[in-house]
């Protein structure tokens, strides 16, 4: 048989079928002799020219793997099951808590079938209208709804639509009332943050300068605060902060109920400390800041908001790894100035907090969420004192997210799930102190019954991690098919969330697990600090601790387990499977980092180094090297089956970490399961149109389930109504 330079792979057939097993021929990816000499380490990088998605010899070699992946994935008998199956646990409706404003509220909806969520606005009278409907604007189902924020007063929505592939997206203001168009559009607003002055006549917002005011290739943030009067033109929107002396830059903005003041927040990245700046709107076009926290001193994150008298509360971490709440005058600027108003709790990190302060309530009140083990809690306090009132009884031992009040309201809002239970909107009403379901935001779907618990085990150094498991809700002796999750980075706490691909999986008879390792929040501060920058090696070890503790306690075995990660979670997954390969029979890694030596040249990695450090030192470039996946692979190592998936075009993460790492990995392994890489058009890093979330999601279970022996034909699926279909 004359296999061609751009086909070099066998039929799958034979394979899928039990007929032979033979080792992948792959697509042919020519190895250079790039070796860079950095700070005293050779640093070789066989496939740099993968990076430039531009080369047609990139592009011819990707459409190679893409007649590879659709071969091999034509031999997985039991993907449309896994399809269908995930389609019955998936959920529709509202998933998170409205905003209200003045008369209406403002809902987010997407129901089966939609490929992307509609806005939604419900006024006094109880009546729901469509607002915006982004597959009416765009049918291909590639726009979404990225964000809205409603005026103080209810009656203008500004509104951000995203549309994947494409580097920022526009504002547009609408009258909330006919739902006409009055302003905008305004471009490059991506992850932004706005902020409306009483009136609805102008706010706030966040844009980056226009490429053809940058150096040809700047990839850095290059973000600027703007102030925007409705109607005048976007040439005279007036840059209230930020400059070339600060390129990557993220900013947050409030301003005061009266509209006298104005906060902003501003950090490089997503870094674990940001600076505070105040201002007196005496000119909103020129308003002259006092930096009343400098993230640089205090190494702390410090968020602000406004209370009625215009001071400060403070929700910060400073001299509290699990957070703390406290008051100050809105100049303050030494610390030591904060009044605490809730204690640190070092059991129980603090998530946030809203502010109930509306005319019928007898006192202001404050609402705090914390994350104790893993669920949730919820507690009323006195805003003046800080003393605890009392603790507000939960649907369950799940996960509260998203807090929202109206402003100078009596209630609260907030998302409630846990693994049986998809996201479900409460209602919580301080004059009455009843907690009940929003009527306007229900949600539909099935989910098996699930057993639910958090184990603790130890890492390689003594420290004792969190461990959720989740499995069928009988009892089964014996190893089960396990997929192992993770992610450890950038102070994300990892928490038993209802996830559709782990109700799928532990409703086909698997045991769905999610390790807490350093580098997340699960502990605080110092939790995350335990593992990032030169500690990053301890979230793998941990990561991979927690698959050895699977199996030698007898829940699974190393055929039947794999592993699984979302972009820095895809590093996670990929480090720990290149340090121990023999642990797992499956790993898959969407949107992933793999070449931590130049994951600053790719989509927004440069904005990442507080959380890994840089490749421009000597010291934080050899933490880098000694973990990059794509930089310690083996060659003849029989390594896991690997899928790595991701966008054609990543803005975010960049796609050469999956074309690369796929490559070095295809011609290192000995092993006969193959090295596949599924990349997807027409999306983005993260939310893209529903079709094709559950296509992927089907497609990775798949290829797990295949791998580590899992069917869902194998065991009747138990399922139970979770609500009924919204209207």
């Amino acid at each position: 048989m004359r296999i061609g330079p751009q086909c070099l792979y066998l039929c799958w057939a034979g394979y899928a079928t039990g007929a032979f097993v033979a080792r992948l021929s792959y697509p042919a990816a020519w190895r250079s002799h790039v070796v860079e000499n950095l700070f005293g380490i050779a640093v070789s990088d066989p496939y740099r020219w993968l990076e430039d998605g531009n080369d047609t010899r990139v592009q011819d070699w990707a459409a190679s793997q893409d007649r590879l992946f659709h071969a091999n994935r034509a031999g997985w008998r039991e993907r449309q099951s896994w399809a269908s199956l995930l389609d019955q646990v998936s959920s529709f409706g509202v998933s998170e808590p409205p905003m209200v404003r003045g008369p209406f509220m403002f809902l987010a909806e997407q129901l089966r079938g939609d490929e992307q969520r509609r806005l939604l606005v419900v006024d006094a009278e109880g009546e729901r209208r469509v607002l915006v409907d982004p597959v009416e604007i765009d049918p291909s189902g590639r726009t979404g709804l990225y964000a809205w924020w409603p005026s103080r007063e209810g009656e203008r929505v500004a509104v951000q639509m995203e549309v994947a592939e494409q580097p920022g997206s526009d504002i547009m203001v609408l009258d909330v009332r006919t739902g006409e168009p009055m302003d905008g559009p305004l471009p490059r607003a991506r992850n932004t943050s706005l902020a409306w002055l009483p009136g609805g006549e102008a706010f706030y917002y966040v844009s980056r300068v226009p490429d053809e005011e940058l150096a040809p290739g700047d990839m850095r943030l290059q973000r600027r605060v703007r102030l925007h009067r409705l109607g005048w033109p976007l040439e005279t929107d007036a840059v209230v902060l930020g400059g070339d002396d600060v390129p990557d830059h993220y900013y947050g903005l409030t301003v005061s109920a009266d509209g006298r003041y104005l906060a902003i927040t501003a950090m490089v990245g997503p870094a674990s400390h940001n600076d505070v700046y105040v201002a007196e709107l005496i000119d909103p076009e020129a308003p002259h800041f006092i930096k009343i926290v400098d993230g640089r001193t205090t190494r702390a994150r410090v968020l602000p908001r406004f209370l009625a008298d215009d001071d400060l509360l403070l929700v910060t971490d400073y001299q509290a790894p699990c957070g703390r709440i406290c008051t100050a005058h809105r100049h303050d600027t030494d610390p030591a100035a904060w009044r605490a108003l809730v204690a640190e709790d070092p059991e129980a990190p603090l998530d946030e907090c809203v502010v109930l302060d509306g005319p019928a309530l007898p006192r202001s009140l404050l609402l705090v969420a914390r994350d104790r083990h893993g669920i949730s809690t919820l507690t009323l306090h006195d805003l003046a004192s800080g003393l605890l009132l009392t603790g507000l009884p939960l649907p369950g031992a799940g996960v509260v997210s998203s807090l929202r009040t109206s402003p100078n309201g009596h209630r609260a809002w907030f998302s409630y799930c846990d693994v049986t239970t998809p996201p479900t909107i409460y209602r919580y009403d301080a004059t009455s102190g009843k907690m009940e379901q929003e009527a306007g935001a229900t949600i539909a779907g099935h989910t098996p019954a699930i057993r639910s618990r958090s184990v603790r085990y130890p890492a390689g150094d003594g420290t004792e991690i969190t461990m959720f498991l989740f499995t069928p809700a009988e009892e089964h002796q014996g190893p089960r098919p396990t997929l192992l999750y993770g992610y450890g980075s950038f102070g994300m706490p990892m928490r038993p969330w209802f996830f559709p691909a782990a109700a799928a999986w532990v409703g086909a008879g698997g045991t769905y697990a999610v390790a807490c390792v350093r580098g997340g929040g699960e502990e605080g501060q110092r939790w995350h600090d335990a593992g990032r920058g030169p500690h990053k090696h301890r979230a793998i070890s941990d990561f991979n601790d927690a698959a050895v503790w699977l199996i030698d306690t007898g829940r699974t075995t190393r055929d039947q387990l794999a592993i699984f990660g979302q972009s820095a979670g895809g590093l996670l997954v990929t480090a720990a499977a290149t340090q121990r390969p023999d642990l797992y029979a499956a790993v898959i890694a969407e949107g992933p980092l793999c070449d931590m030596v130049r994951f600053e040249h790719f989509g927004l990695g440069c904005t990442w180094t507080d959380e890994f450090g840089t490749a421009s030192q000597a010291e934080p470039l050899r933490w880098l090297h000694t973990y990059s996946p794509y930089h310690n692979i083996t060659p003849g190592t029989p390594y896991p089956a690997f899928l790595l998936t991701g966008a054609v075009t990543d803005l975010q993460t960049g796609e050469a970490h999956v074309t690369k790492m796929c490559a070095a990995l295809q011609h290192a392994t000995s092993s006969d399961r193959p090295i596949l890489m599924r990349r997807e058009p027409g999306t983005a890093h993260a939310a893209s149109p529903a079709s094709k979330e559950r296509a992927l999601t089907a497609d990775i279970l798949a290829f797990a389930g295949k791998y580590t022996g899992l069917s869902p034909r194998k065991t009747t699926l138990r399922l139970q109504e979770t609500a009924a279909e919204p209207h």
